[in-house]
């Protein structure tokens, strides 16, 4: 389905897209194209007054799962942290030590405080950060769009999976093309 609105006061969340993770190698997409769609995004947004997001993963939780048994916690060395620098300065950056954005950050406090009603989700990887940020954010009430050509996914059978069966159930989905025509029709 097409993406439809783009509400007066809608926040872009760009995940991940930090020095410790554009060096992954993402399918279907390159890092470099998401990088610089999620760039045109963030460039778009602020034109127009609207906040920009920006968000890093510090690290993960020491829980046990399937690929972690021993339950190991794991954190980033400060070097790969840096988000990169085409996407500019951020109104607010977000540090994460869970898949999704909100767990444990003031983000929804920040996005109720800006009046946010609506948010673009972009970056890496489309079926854990950004899966789990949009679904997040779907809980907690926002309208959700994911351009789906600003992700991408190590799997690229688990980014097929996220846009075509999680994402529709939870937002609207298209392309950043789509998404800048409408933002450019949306009265300020």
């Amino acid at each position: 389905m097409p993406i439809t609105t783009v509400d007066p006061t809608t926040a872009l969340i760009v995940i991940d897209l930090q020095a410790g993770v554009v060096g992954i190698d993402l399918a279907p997409h390159t890092a470099a194209d998401v990088v610089a769609r999620s760039a045109r995004l963030a460039d778009a947004f602020r034109s127009r007054g609207l906040p920009v997001v920006l968000v890093n993963v510090a690290a993960a939780p020491g829980l046990r799962t399937d690929r972690n048994p021993d339950g190991t916690p794991f954190a980033l060395p400060e070097q790969a942290l840096p988000i990169v620098p085409e996407l500019g300065a951020a109104d607010k950056l977000i540090t994460k030590r869970t898949p999704g954005a909100f767990t444990g950050t003031d983000l929804e406090d920040y996005l109720r405080g800006q009046g946010v009603t609506q948010v673009i989700v972009t970056g890496a990887a489309t079926g854990d950060g950004v899966a789990a940020t949009v679904q997040q954010a779907f809980e907690l009430g926002f309208h959700v769009t994911t351009p789906i050509d600003a992700m991408s996914d190590p799997d690229p059978d688990r980014h097929e999976f996220s846009v075509t069966r999680h994402f529709p159930q939870r937002a609207e989905t298209g392309s950043t093309e789509d998404l800048l025509t409408l933002l450019a029709a949306t009265p300020r």
